[in-house]
Formats: C-alpha cells, sequence, structure tokens
C-alpha cells in the first residue's frame, strides 16, 4: 500500500510544481512584455514627468516594479547660442526628423551628431562646439522619439540607422565629401546599423560607448532596475523584437562594425554601469577597418566623455581627424 500511496503523492507534488513553474512562466512573460513596451516608448505627458518614483501606495509602487514605469519624452533644454537653422527630414513611415545645422566659418568638412537613448540633440552642443571650433560643419539630429522629432517609440538604434542614412544623404547633396559620424551610446549603435543596412560610406566615425548587443542593454537596465540580469534581459530582448517587429537578437553592434571600412575611434568610460569593458573590447576587436583606434577615459563612467576629461578628448579626437 505504500508504494501506490507514495506515488501518488509524488505526482501531486509533481503535477504541483510544473504549474507554479507554468504560471511563473507565464507571469515573466508578462512583465517582460510590459517592461519592453515602456523601455522603448516616451510619452510627451506632463503627469508622466512628473511623476516620482516613490508616489503612490504600496501596491501602485509593487505593480510598477512588475510591468515598468513610463518614461517622459526628451525636453530640449539648451539651444545653440549661436547662428544655426532648423532641418527636417522624413522618414518612410512619416516619421518627422528635426535637426540643428551650424556652419562654420571656414569648413573642412562636415560632423555629424548622434545623442544617447532618452536624450537628445541638446546634450551633444559642447561636442558639437568643439567639432566647430576644429572647423568642421556640425549637424545634430533628433532620432525619433526623443526631442522634437515625432514619434513615441524607439527601437533602440535598429531603425533609427534611418535617421542617420537621411542626415548623411542630406549632407552629401550639399557637396560634402568629408563626412564624419559621431556617435554616443545608441548614437554610436545607430550609426553603425546604418553602415550595415544602407551601405553608408562616412570619411570616418567615432564612436562612444556603444553596446555590444540589445541583450547587453537590456541586461544594463536589469541592473539598473535590481533585476538579475537574466532571465530579465532574455525575455525583455524577445519581447521588444516581437512588439517593435524585428528579431531582438540579431541586433548587435559586434555584428554591424564588421562592415565598418573607414577609420574608426572608439572611446569608453572605465567606470561605465551600462557598457561593461568586455562589450566595448568585442566591439573594437569586430571592427573590420584596418585603421582603429580605442580610448579609455579611466575615471568616466557612462556619460559626456568631453565633460568627464574635456582635455584627453579634444587631443584624442584631435589626434584621429589629423592623422587618419
Amino acid at each position: 500500500m505504500k508504494n501506490p500511496i507514495a506515488r501518488i503523492k509524488y505526482k501531486m507534488v509533481l503535477s504541483w510544481v510544473l504549474k507554479v513553474l507554468v504560471v511563473q512562466f507565464i507571469l515573466i512573460n508578462i512583465s517582460a512584455a510590459f517592461h519592453a513596451y515602456k523601455l522603448t516608448h516616451f510619452y510627451d505627458d506632463d503627469k508622466v514627468r512628473n511623476l516620482k518614483p516613490s508616489s503612490g501606495t504600496f501596491f501602485l509602487r509593487t505593480w510598477r516594479l512588475m510591468v515598468g514605469k513610463k518614461y517622459p519624452k526628451s525636453l530640449i533644454q539648451y539651444y545653440p547660442p549661436g547662428i544655426y537653422d532648423t532641418v527636417q527630414f522624413s522618414t518612410r513611415k512619416g516619421i518627422n526628423i528635426e535637426g540643428w545645422w551650424m556652419k562654420a566659418d571656414s569648413s573642412i568638412g562636415t560632423v555629424i551628431l548622434f545623442h544617447g537613448l532618452a536624450n537628445n540633440k541638446s546634450a551633444v552642443l559642447d561636442e558639437a562646439y568643439e567639432f566647430l571650433s576644429m572647423g568642421y560643419n556640425t549637424l545634430l539630429i533628433d532620432a525619433r522619439a526623443h526631442g522634437n522629432s515625432s514619434g513615441r517609440a524607439s527601437s533602440i538604434g535598429v531603425k533609427e540607422g534611418e535617421e542617420v542614412k537621411l542626415a548623411f544623404d542630406r549632407v552629401k547633396s550639399m557637396g560634402e565629401k568629408n563626412i564624419i559620424l559621431w556617435g554616443m551610446s545608441m548614437g554610436a549603435v545607430m550609426i553603425t546599423k546604418a553602415i550595415d543596412e544602407y551601405k553608408i560610406s562616412p570619411q570616418k566615425i567615432i564612436l562612444e560607448m556603444p553596446f555590444a548587443r540589445l541583450q547587453d542593454h537590456f541586461r544594463a537596465r536589469a541592473r539598473v532596475l535590481g533585476f538579475p540580469d537574466e532571465p530579465f534581459a532574455f525575455f525583455v530582448t524577445c519581447w521588444t523584437g516581437i512588439e517593435q517587429g524585428y528579431w531582438g537578437f540579431s541586433h548587435k553592434t559586434t555584428s554591424y562594425v564588421k562592415s565598418v571600412k573607414c577609420p574608426v575611434l572608439l572611446q569608453w568610460g572605465a567606470l561605465d554601469a551600462y557598457v561593461l569593458r568586455k562589450e566595448t573590447t568585442n566591439i573594437f576587436k569586430n571592427i573590420s577597418s584596418g585603421q582603429k583606434t580605442l580610448v579609455v577615459y579611466e575615471q568616466a563612467g557612462h556619460q559626456s566623455l568631453l565633460g568627464a576629461d574635456a582635455e584627453k578628448w579634444k587631443s584624442s579626437v584631435n589626434f584621429f581627424l589629423q592623422v587618419h
């Protein structure tokens, strides 16, 4: 009698464990789907903008932790103090992209600048003015769903390659031959994606702190949110691709840079909590160009490297532009 009873109990326990695992799997996917949506959408809403992380009841805060919080669309906080023109582009799907064009007195080329995720072109004005002082025209771009560009959804660099191509083609149509692309974080990823997908051919590119893979980016977001890296990053990457219409696991800067043939300056801060050293090392290793340079800022995190160490940034960028 004991054996049949033991088998029944074993089956009951096994059934209960399986049900618990199925429920957990469903809940993880529901949570991941919500986070994937919230982490890629920005809201131009004062209620969202003014919402404090600690506001609401305990249950409301717990719910936000489960499904993620809404993020406000970045606002333009600073405008160029000098003369500039506002330019407009339109994507194939009718998304309006805004940029600022600033002309150097005696230009030796043009630098197109692309900001990071959840930021906008006003955040890279300091870099733009450094390039202006070097004699380059500058074009600063708001990616879709950022700043004054339209749209609410960001693909974190996949579809934004179109913005890079539009800006590149506009400058090229003006007769410019010396076109340099500079990007920070997501902006750097956008550049590599555009080169890989659209086969644009800038003379040089400067990449600052790009993530190696979308999954690595979400691992970093998990660390910031206080979640374990995995399985959060795996499921959010999967659901981001489903919601955005692409395969999230193929979004890899390490793959895109294999198409880069021009001179490359890759820069990274050793204290970066979002992009790890091994990601930067892998990106650098995979760059096809034989003219590539890696510069590490020992006291910088995921921030403006110009702001972290102005002298090192100026000397590194100047040397790269002059030598190559």
